[in-house]
């Protein structure tokens, strides 16, 4: 396109010049003028011909875009066959001034500023209407989210009211009512007189002649008084009991569950008629100190009875009944093991009395009535591991030790019935061609026992207490050669047993065929001592090598178990002694005593609540399980049958006869068919028994046992907004029965704190004092068997926790739960164990801050742990979790089960824990050790395995579910 302009205007002005309009310029005006205007013209439009292009410029570049970005916004799409050139849309320029071209352009900048704001605005207007659109959506999404939650808790609350219906028939049906604990039956007077018996009709007496079985009802309780022994004394003029027993016995009885004040309400009556002494002798403490005395001052014969105890003092006593029946006569030797007066009541009339000592001849002994007790060497009471030796390794110095001498040499009343072949044969064992090592003295070299008057002819004891220790720690095996002349126990054999159990020597009992050995009854001591009939003499050392280090390892735990538990002191030998007379007769223990729980609130005080976050931890399509109201744990169904029919398995496995538990991991379970055939009341087996998966096994728990629910305990410290996160996460958990918040500050929670509304009843207790230990209280309120232990920060989603729960029903008896850990040998010392927390195939603890156990091990771990380990774990305000592992692994010697592939468990943003410290891992490697050394071996066993549902990884069929879509 060409454009020309005409100046020849007078008043200047431009005129366009069309070569095409038909007028003559050359008419008008003379050739040359027109020439020299043409000149001048050009002159001028060089002059301003870069400004004017710049302004041509900006104003079309301006114009060009609003009209591109109003027909973007407004106007209808752009018509080709309508397009002109740009120019035909805008106004002449040519009639134009300068000035008033130049206020056109300004005037047409701000028309440009003025789109621009315009345009601006209608862009914020359109993010809003994105913003808006975007809530919307996201709106939508959360309604729809919400439905879907909604139609879950709708299926919840279905499954819920199918539960309850299930449950109201079974209570219909029930043909059989629940088992109270029974009201306590006692007696409400003393023992009548009865004539007084013969000697052979007290030879003779067993439970069922000889017994009151009146006094003792089953439920009774068992109760049981004793005589003062400084009130009702029965020995002679010249005799006293020890001072020190006298003291230990009432204290120690005092502690026991079964003593009663009142001689109307008992059901035995206990005498201590020995250790008796002679008064000089009591001025000694110790039979140490004594022996001591006697070998720089020995004593001359003293004409003393035969029997220390004056018997019609005995049959004076005021609930003697005539005939003694249901009394217990205690004679318990301590100090001197050696003397007749370990067996003072032989050849005396005790009537229908039960005997309970260390010493029996073979016609004196009336089996299931009377009662053979070790001798009282250790201390009253308390931590006795400082005592034993090591379990490992399993081999020592020597195979086979004996240190004794055959005192005194010769006994009128009979002859030495171990032949010269027998003492011949070991003697030569021990020098034969052979690498193992023994230790065989049958003359104490130097003689440091003294020979008592009135000694009794048995093996007596070598050496000192401490160097017969040393020995028997550095033995694998301990000789025990059975006492003379006819006799099924003696104080010395019995004391052999003690010594040798306490130092981990498995007790080799030589003719044990002619014996009695402590609490037969009830303890099995093929599982602790081998024992030998004489004959086999020439065979010992082939069986001795043929015992493995699996078997003999297991031998020489259930020795230590046998020992700490019955034996290693006062208080063990008294609560055995009435244990075992209690089990003899049937009668179930006293309930094991709960903590009582006192809560951190006033009982004015009403704390405030919030609502919980919904939805923030479980899947919405996911349906885990209904929602059950309250269920607690049957407890004691089992009071009258567990110890009739699991005796042997309280006395010689779980080495706890003395309580009766609420529950135990322990107890049977029915026959699959029992479930539907008869003993269906409790059970909900999956799909009615059909089975399934998917919604199926989301409503009803399935499994081995009843219907049950379980309590989540935390331990928690200063940390409530953490708290209560924690708390909100657990509403609509089902089988959730109670939450138990352990508050281990003496600092009471704020006032103003919002507790969570979870649906389920939440006790926040008051510990006794900032202890770990408290973490493992057994509560009173705790009423389930199955308790999920949590740090206050644990973050568990919901399906992880009833997964978890599923798993711990199928292994009730071990730790269940999600974070491992293994021990690791030292390799650099290789004598020690290291905590390690690092990625592992292999673990053998699952830490107790998200964990499932029963509640029997926190009765355990309250009452039977040794203090020395909840000592050390308030030193180092550490290791509690171990120390579970360690007892439960002691208890059942399995590892325990860890469940999912969930390695760690802290919540994300929650402050930093006590286990972030360098120093934490330092003390959790002193724990162990030390733990170790307290059992006298390392329990932990490892595994390799996880828990996961049966469906995870497996390809299924579309239109079929999981178990749990993410386990």
């Amino acid at each position: 396109m060409s454009l020309a302009f005409d100046l020849s205007n007078s008043g200047g002005a431009y005129q366009p010049l069309d070569s095409g309009s038909g007028k003559d310029a050359s008419a008008a005006v003379p050739q040359r003028h027109a020439m020299s205007m043409r000149v001048s013209w050009i002159r001028q439009w060089r002059r301003y011909k870069l400004p004017a292009l710049v302004l041509m410029m900006m104003f079309l570049m301006s114009c060009l875009a609003y009209r591109i970005m109003g027909a973007e916004q407004d106007a209808p799409p752009t018509d080709l066959h309508r397009s002109s050139p740009l120019l035909d849309a805008y106004e002449d320029f040519s009639a134009m001034r300068a000035g008033d071209l130049k206020m056109r352009i300004e005037e047409m900048v701000r028309i440009k500023s003025t789109v621009s704001v315009e345009l601006r605005e209608l862009e914020s207007r359109r993010q809003k209407l994105q913003s808006d659109i975007s809530q919307y959506n996201q709106k939508i999404e959360e309604l729809k989210q919400e439905l879907l939650r909604e139609q879950t808790e709708l299926e919840r609350l279905k499954m819920s009211v199918e539960q309850a219906q299930v449950a109201q028939r079974e209570a219909v049906q029930r043909n059989t009512p629940d088992l109270a604990l029974p009201r306590t039956l006692l007696p409400n007077s003393l023992p009548q007189k009865m004539n007084t018996v013969s000697t052979g009709v007290a030879a003779s007496c067993a439970m069922h002649n000889c017994f009151d079985h009146s006094r003792c009802s089953l439920t009774s309780g068992f109760p049981v008084y004793l005589y003062d022994p400084d009130e009702h004394n029965v020995q002679r003029t010249g005799y006293d009991i020890d001072g020190f027993l006298k003291t230990t016995l009432k204290q120690t009885l005092g502690y026991n569950a079964h003593i009663v004040r009142d001689p109307t309400q008992a059901c035995i009556y206990l005498v201590l008629v020995g250790e008796a002494l002679l008064e000089q002798d009591l001025l000694r403490n110790n039979r140490y100190a004594a022996q001591e005395a006697e070998q720089q001052q020995p004593t001359a014969p003293s004409q003393t009875h035969d029997c220390p105890i004056e018997m019609q003092k005995l049959y004076n006593l005021p609930y003697w009944g005539g005939d003694g029946r249901n009394h217990v006569l205690l004679n318990l030797a301590r100090r001197d093991l050696c003397s007749r007066r370990t067996n003072a009541l032989l050849q005396q009339n005790t009537m229908r009395a039960i005997v309970v000592q260390s010493a029996f001849e073979l016609d004196q002994f009336r089996p299931g009535y009377d009662l053979i007790v070790p001798p009282i060497l250790g201390p009253p009471g308390g931590d006795v591991w400082q005592e034993c030796a090591s379990m490992v390794p399993a081999r020592r110095k020597y195979l086979l030790s004996f240190q004794g001498e055959m005192r005194p040499k010769t006994d009128p009343q009979g002859s030495n019935p171990l032949d010269d072949f027998i003492l011949e044969h070991l003697t030569d064992m021990s020098k034969g061609p052979t690498q193992d090592q023994f230790e065989l003295q049958f003359q104490c070299v130097p003689a440091t026992e003294q020979q008592e008057v009135d000694s009794v002819s048995d093996w007596t004891l070598c050496g000192s207490d401490s160097s017969r220790k040393q020995l028997l720690k550095d033995s694998t095996f301990a000789l025990i050669l059975p006492p003379l002349n006819g006799r099924v126990a003696s104080t010395l054999m019995l004391a052999r047993l003690y010594e040798a159990l306490r130092s981990g020597a498995v007790p080799v009992i030589l003719g044990a065929d002619e014996l009695r050995l402590p609490y037969a009854e009830t303890l099995d001591w093929r599982r602790a001592a081998l024992l030998m009939p004489k004959a086999r003499i020439t065979e010992l050392h082939f069986l001795l090598r043929a015992v493995q280090d699996a078997d003999l390892l297991l031998l020489r735990r259930q020795g230590r178990l046998i020992w700490e538990r019955y034996l290693s002191s006062v208080q063990a030998t008294v609560d055995t002694v009435i244990a075992s007379l209690r089990d003899r007769l049937g009668i179930p223990p006293r309930p094991v005593p709960p903590v009582v729980a006192q809560s951190v609130f006033n009982s004015t005080f009403i704390p405030l609540k919030s609502d919980p976050p919904v939805g923030l931890d479980t899947e919405p399509e996911e349906s885990l399980g209904p929602i059950e109201p309250p269920y607690p744990s049957p407890a004691f169904r089992r009071n009258y049958t567990i110890l009739r029919m699991q005796s042997k398995e309280a006395w010689n496995d779980w080495v706890d006869p003395f309580y009766m538990y609420p529950q135990l991991p322990f107890d049977p379970a029915l026959p699959s068919d029992a479930k539907f055939i008869g003993s269906h009341t409790g059970f909900r087996p999956i799909g009615k028994g059909i089975g399934g998966a998917g919604k199926e096994f989301s409503e009803a728990l399935g499994g081995n046992y009843p219907r049950e629910q379980f309590t989540i305990v935390i331990l928690t410290y200063e940390r409530e907004q953490v708290l209560m996160d924690s708390l909100g996460r657990l509403y609509g958990l089902p089988y959730l029965h109670k939450v138990v918040v352990v508050w281990n500050s003496p600092k009471p929670p704020l006032d103003d704190l919002r507790w969570p509304d979870i649906g389920v009843p939440v006790a926040v207790l008051r510990a006794p004092r900032n202890s770990l230990n408290n973490r493992f209280l057994p509560f009173d309120v705790i009423e389930t068997e199955a308790v999920l232990s949590v740090d206050d920060d644990a973050h568990l989603r919901h399906d992880e926790i009833l997964f978890g729960f599923r798993v711990w029903r199928e292994h009730r008896d071990r730790v269940v739960g999600f974070p491992g850990r293994y021990h690791a040998w030292d390799v650099s010392s290789n004598n020690m164990w290291h905590y390690n927390s690092n990625y592992s195939c292999e673990l053998s603890m699952v830490l107790t801050g998200a964990a499932f156990l029963h509640k029997y091990y926190m009765y355990l771990y309250t009452y039977h742990l040794p203090q020395a380990i909840r000592d050390k774990v308030d030193e180092y305000m550490n290791c509690e979790d171990i120390a579970m592992n360690f007892l439960v692994s002691h208890i059942t010697r399995r590892p325990p089960v860890k469940v999912t592939s969930r390695w760690t468990f802290r919540c994300p943003g929650c402050p930093v824990s006590l286990s972030e410290d360098d120093t934490h891992f330092q003390e959790r490697h002193k724990c162990i050790n030390f733990f170790s050394q307290v059992f006298g071996y390392t329990p932990l066993l490892n595994t390799q395995y996880r828990a996961d549902s049966i469906l995870f990884k497996t390809r299924i069929p579309h239109d079929k579910q999981k178990c749990f879509k993410y386990i």
